[in-house]
């Protein structure tokens, strides 16, 4: 069998779906996630779980009452015996009432802006016995973060704010334990976030189409001169909040430590890194601003064969060879052999779980016995850095949909999977990629990469 050879070569560009509105989440769905955390917590004999949110860490909280207390933060206590309570500040004590979650509300103005009216004022020791979590025996506390340390004890390690942990160890009954309880919710093989229903797969495509869709026309704006701000602009869409900080950034990177577009100007013969994301999908591209290999600076002339095509090799062998069911273990080391790190030097997991933040958790990593599930989502994201090069970047994310869940998305979300279908045959047909069966893409630029951000009719594809 001939090996397949990375071509840079004049090929369509995929497809973009504009006008695509957000799917919400269903009752059902909601309850669903509720009875999964519920379930875990029985399984892990937890009396309780103090869920913390503020504007960057509220995926888990988010998760059970589908809102954030943006500015400000707040805790939902959850009861193993279903019971909630809602613990707010002074500007999102009205979410209580749109909360997708019963729940009691506790007003906390601890919780609030510095200076703002403390009316209400209460110890939080307080709030936590009024609520009975001093009769609990073991609490679980759930910010955003799952320690995975080899040298320490993960459950002791708490990334709530040191006032609401000294409370909870304040208030608690002597023999009561207290420990982080985030794996319940963003573990691979056991957290209740970790897979999708066919109604959070259409949510979360939302943001993966959008994300790719912004990723396309950016990479079209790119011309000589053309500010970072501007590009920047392309990068940004429906007035959707960004899940990471949006990327636009040409020749040398981090001046004076800054991380975001400027009015700097593009100019030829520039690296230019671009990077958007939003709930459900991000989009990363990283390459050159020429037309040409000519135009490569001159230590770099090599970079398609050094560093570019190397690593769209892995992209599709990446996409050809997960499957629902395999270790993660196995992709990674897939991946160490299509990829070596010894040479390609990338040193993060080749691939995470993506959902209301751009990286979860992942159950790909060098030792992992997590199996890969159904309803995933996953990016795919292998970062080589070798020394003298620029570079290379086609971050991207797909689901894993078994053949019940793939029905259920067409049954139940037709113009969804009409979407779905035309981005596998173009993965299959145009970018010969063979993609796995167990793979949906959800954004429109899965497998599509242009080294040079000149040549916009060439992009790279796995001929066979």
């Amino acid at each position: 069998m001939k090996k397949p050879e990375v071509q840079l070569t004049k090929i369509s560009k995929p497809v973009i779906f504009t006008n695509v509105a957000p799917t919400f989440l269903t009752d059902k769905t909601m309850d669903e996630r509720k009875q999964k955390v519920l379930y875990n917590m029985k399984a892990e004999g937890f009396d309780a779980l103090v869920i913390y949110a503020d504007k960057e860490h509220g995926g888990n909280f988010e998760y059970l009452t589908g809102f954030i207390p943006r500015f400000e933060e707040g805790l939902l206590v959850l009861e193993a015996t279903g019971e909630c309570t809602l613990i707010l500040g002074n500007e999102n004590l009205k979410m209580a009432k749109v909360s997708r979650i019963d729940n009691k509300l506790i007003h906390s103005p601890l919780f609030s802006l510095p200076n703002q009216p403390m009316d209400n004022e209460a110890r939080l020791e307080e709030i936590f016995e009024h609520v009975g979590l001093s009769s609990k025996n073991k609490i679980g506390v759930v910010g955003w973060k799952m320690f995975t340390t080899t040298e320490s004890d993960n459950d002791a390690y708490f990334d709530l704010p040191y006032f609401i942990i000294q409370a909870l160890l304040t208030s608690k009954n002597e023999q009561a334990v207290l420990k982080n309880a985030a794996h319940l919710f963003i573990r691979g093989d056991k957290g209740a976030r970790t897979t999708n229903n066919a109604n959070e797969i259409a949510h979360y495509e939302y943001g993966a189409n959008l994300s790719s869709s912004c990723m396309l026309n950016a990479m079209d704006a790119v011309e000589i001169g053309v500010t970072e701000a501007s590009i920047g602009n392309e990068l940004t869409g429906e007035g959707q909040t960004n899940t990471v900080v949006t990327i636009a950034a040409t020749g040398q990177r981090f001046e004076y430590g800054n991380v975001y577009p400027t009015h700097k100007q593009v100019k030829l013969g520039d690296p230019l890194s671009l990077t958007t994301a939003f709930k459900g999908g991000l989009s990363s591209r990283t390459g050159f601003v020429v037309e040409n290999q000519a135009q490569l600076p001159e230590a770099q002339q090599d970079y398609l064969e050094r560093v570019a095509k190397p690593y769209y090799q892995a992209v599709a062998t990446w996409l050809e060879t997960i499957k629902i069911g395999m270790p993660g273990k196995e992709l990674y080391q897939t991946i160490e052999t299509v990829f070596p790190q010894a040479e390609y030097h990338w040193h993060l997991n080749p691939g995470h779980l993506v959902s209301d933040e751009e990286w979860m958790s992942s159950p790909i990593y060098a030792d992992s016995v997590e199996r890969l599930k159904s309803g995933m989502i996953l990016q795919i994201d292998i970062i080589p850095s070798v020394a003298g090069y620029t570079g290379v970047s086609a971050e991207e994310c797909v689901a894993l949909a078994d053949k019940k869940l793939q029905q259920q998305i067409q049954e139940n979300y037709p113009e969804l999977w009409q979407r779905i279908m035309t981005r596998k045959n173009y993965i299959k047909e145009t970018l010969q990629i063979d993609l796995s069966e167990d793979i949906i893409p959800m954004s429109n630029t899965v497998g599509y990469l242009r080294p040079f951000y000149l040549a916009k009719d060439q992009a790279f594809r796995w001929a066979k």
